[in-house]
């Protein structure tokens, strides 16, 4: 049977709401001061982020997760080699990798240095030293050459690894693949640190005509050229010496894929979906999707037509110069270049 509430059990439920309201109320005032003062996401970061989310769905196979072999990196240790080994340099890779969180926020390791060749490293054999560069576009490199047996390799989470390619129609921005091109985005920072690409420049350029959509995709029963839908340049500036590159990791070409020509300097970028080139081609960069209209605006402007190799191609009348600028981030974003670990080692 129910019975009547005395004063001292009214007042104690009273007690209780009250707290409870107040506890509520709390929670809300901090979600709304949260949200008003946590440091704004670019738009370039969240593009990046779109483009990041591509990536993953397109390296089922796990083959971008690759290093330079003989290469020794610097830098401060978030995780020291000595009590962390693994089997070989992709595990190494997918341990830094792991440290990147999913959403905006910095990665925690954005560098590895692997020892796997058991001859040479006897005692420290597996070692995977994870660590923290002072600037992720300029990696600090301690070591190179054959008589070192390390392999080393970086990583760029959500927001870096993103440099501008600057022409008059606009500058485009670029996210960097070292982890599934680690010999080519060596030479694109190679390229950043001599701050100059005279020479630099695109010469010839095709629209996507009547064969892809304004997504890239491929029309039905459509020619798959020419034109070709895309455009393309060198990246060998005056004074550099450029050495081949290596074939790395060649995913299919997308719309906004940047890519080597053969072992480069010639290198091209791509307005359309081009499944039947059959992963021909060294991919090394991605457009952020925002920026591909000044690619298609270099695509429209005047040409004339040649032949090269028995096919038909549009050389632009007036060559495009080509700048490689690193880019500057707003006072409201984390600033990724300034973290390091107060350890440093690698040997």
């Amino acid at each position: 049977m129910a019975r009547k509430q005395t004063g001292p059990e009214i007042s104690r439920y009273g007690f209780l709401v009250l707290f409870s309201m107040a506890t509520i109320s709390c929670c809300m005032v901090y979600l709304c001061f949260s949200a008003v003062f946590r440091p704004p996401i670019s738009s370039t970061e969240f593009l990046d982020s779109r483009v990041s989310d591509d990536l993953k769905r397109e390296d089922r196979n796990g083959d971008c997760c690759r290093g330079i072999e003989h290469l020794e990196l610097w830098g401060g240790a978030v995780k020291w080699g000595s009590e962390f080994k693994v089997n070989s340099s992709k595990d190494c890779c997918l341990a830094c990798k792991g440290m990147c969180s999913d959403d905006s926020g910095p990665c925690l390791c954005d560098s590895w240095v692997f020892c796997g060749d058991k001859l040479a490293c006897g005692d420290q054999f597996g070692e995977c030293w994870l660590k923290k560069q002072k600037d992720t576009l300029e990696p600090e490199q301690r070591d190179s050459g054959d008589h070192v047996m390390w392999t080393s390799g970086v990583v760029f989470g959500r927001g870096e690894g993103i440099v501008g390619f600057e022409t008059q129609y606009g500058t485009f921005h670029v996210k960097l693949l070292p982890d599934c091109a680690p010999h080519s985005i060596s030479y694109v920072l190679e390229l950043l640190a001599s701050r100059h690409c005279v020479g630099c420049h695109f010469y010839r350029a095709e629209s996507r005509g009547k064969s892809w959509d304004p997504e890239g995709n491929h029309i039905e029963n459509a020619p798959y050229g020419p034109p070709f839908a895309l455009i393309q340049g060198t990246l060998g500036a005056y004074g550099t010496v450029f050495k081949d590159i290596p074939t790395e990791a060649c995913s299919a070409i997308r719309r906004g894929s940047v890519a080597w020509v053969d072992s480069g300097p010639e290198f091209l970028v791509s307005l359309a979906n081009h499944d039947e080139w059959n992963k021909a081609y060294t991919v090394f960069g991605l457009v952020l999707p925002e920026d591909m209209e000044i690619i298609e605006r270099i695509a429209q402007l005047p040409a004339k037509l040649e032949v090269w190799s028995n096919i038909n191609v549009a050389v632009l009348e007036n060559p495009v110069p080509l700048h490689v600028r690193r880019i500057k981030r707003s006072v409201g974003n984390l600033n990724l270049n300034t973290n390091r670990g107060t350890s440093s080692s690698g040997s």
